[in-house]
């Protein structure tokens, strides 16, 4: 790893290292993280049918107006509450976390903690 000197390659390598533990299934389905510069992404993935099951982002029509202002730790906030109410509509009741390869901290934790405030999460 050492030899690889871009931040995006290091931390797709760390998310290939973290996805042979962890898959998501139809009982417990994977909750995956995406943040971008302006923009953040968080979507529920069956691994086994190899379809996403629900997705939420701040470009959701359904909070793009709430957040409007905000800082990004409450877009974080409000996107963790926005994929928890669509994976209760769709019955799901337990999602195991993927953080993408971002370290758990900052935002990335602020989803996790969004959703576990919710129950779906352990």
């Amino acid at each position: 790893m050492a030899d690889i000197k871009n931040k995006a390659e290091r931390r797709v390598m760390r998310h290939a290292r973290v996805r042979k533990r962890i898959a998501g299934t139809e009982a417990q389905p994977r909750l995956v993280v995406f943040r971008s510069s302006k923009h953040l992404y968080a979507q529920v993935v069956n691994d086994d049918a190899n379809v996403t099951i629900t997705g939420a982002s701040t470009l959701s029509p359904e909070i793009k107006e709430t957040i409007a202002g905000k800082t990004r730790s409450e877009q974080a906030t409000e996107l963790g509450k926005l994929i928890s109410k669509k994976m209760k509509d769709k019955s799901i009741e337990k999602v195991v976390f993927d953080r993408n390869g971002y370290p758990y901290h900052g935002i990335v934790k602020l989803i996790a903690e969004a959703v576990r405030a919710e129950k779906l999460l352990n």
